[in-house]
């Protein structure tokens, strides 16, 4: 894996070096053993079966030599795991949010952004937790993994120790869009970081507009601007118009007002629209202000 390294990635590639020697050594034993008993014993030169008797000793060792590699691998894992629950006081913390099918990231100063920035040579802590469904943060080039689980809050945290990017992947099945729930870590030198940070993080994301704030939320992952319809329907068209919604198992027809909107904003499962599937997580987060915000500009996509 190419990309920044941190002060987990050689303990893991530590721990991954020593099984796979313990294995390739032992496949060699196995193999290199099984050829010469089957040449040594081979029917011509023992055509007459004989009863062979165990060996106590032998028993022993191939019982004790197995149960210490085992024991030694579950002891580096382990080690390699309690470091990562063993986050430094002086960590930076960021929360990690999951949805379907995106990642964000939310700073102690109030910062969101769909990549995670962080500063070389500083640990940071990562708070987690999903909004819909089991999601899980995946960094190869970190050697870091960890399931996000809705309703609960789990942890990790690293240090980077090189600058620039590294890819995030979800390593968990969460639906359609699986696959492209994609992010970066980015790092960055001290000095470039705290410039970032003070100018309240990317430029796209501070003068936003609507546009990305629908794209941070997740729903420009099922939901287009154009008018194509995708796993939900098109914005485009939509204020105004009347649709056949699905409301406790009863179809119904509905004009799509300021009050609907508001209504599919926030409690999405309570009636969907008819032919579409019904998956949309309600937004735990969203201020007043942003749903007002999201409802006048859907308004004006004419």
């Amino acid at each position: 894996m190419y990309g920044p390294v941190t002060s987990s990635t050689a303990t893991v590639d530590n721990v991954f070096f020593y099984i796979v020697a313990v294995s390739v050594i032992l496949l060699v034993l196995v193999t290199a053993l099984m050829i010469g008993f089957a040449i040594r014993y081979r029917r011509s030169r023992h055509p007459k079966a004989e009863q062979i008797e165990g060996s106590t000793t032998l028993e022993i060792i191939w019982t004790v030599i197995p149960v210490a590699l085992v024991l030694s691998m579950f002891y580096f894992g382990a080690e390699g795991f309690r470091s990562l629950r063993d986050v430094p006081e002086n960590a930076m913390l960021v929360q990690v949010i999951g949805r379907m099918w995106d990642w964000t990231f939310r700073y102690e100063n109030g910062i969101e952004s769909n990549k995670l920035y962080v500063p070389v040579d500083k640990p940071v802590k990562l708070a987690m937790t999903s909004v819909d469904v089991s999601h899980s943060f995946y960094v190869p080039a970190f050697r870091l993994k960890e399931d996000l689980v809705p309703g609960q809050e789990t942890y990790l945290w690293f240090k980077p120790q090189t600058t620039g990017p590294a890819d995030i992947f979800c390593a968990e099945y969460c639906g359609e869009r699986h696959a492209y729930m994609m992010s970066e870590v980015v790092v960055m030198e001290e000095a470039e970081w705290q410039a970032w940070y003070a100018r309240g993080g990317d430029t796209d994301s501070a003068g936003r507009g609507v546009p990305g704030l629908l794209g941070e939320r997740g729903c420009l992952d099922c939901h287009s601007l154009d008018g194509s319809e995708d796993i939900g329907p098109s914005f485009r068209g939509l204020y105004g118009r009347t649709r056949m919604v699905i409301s406790r198992g009863r179809e119904r027809e509905v004009t799509a007002d300021d009050a609907y909107l508001r209504r599919a904003i926030l409690r999405p499962d309570a009636e969907y629209v008819a032919g579409f599937e019904t998956n949309m997580p309600a937004p735990s987060d969203l201020s007043e202000e942003e749903l007002q915000s999201i409802i006048e500009y859907l308004k004006t996509l004419e």
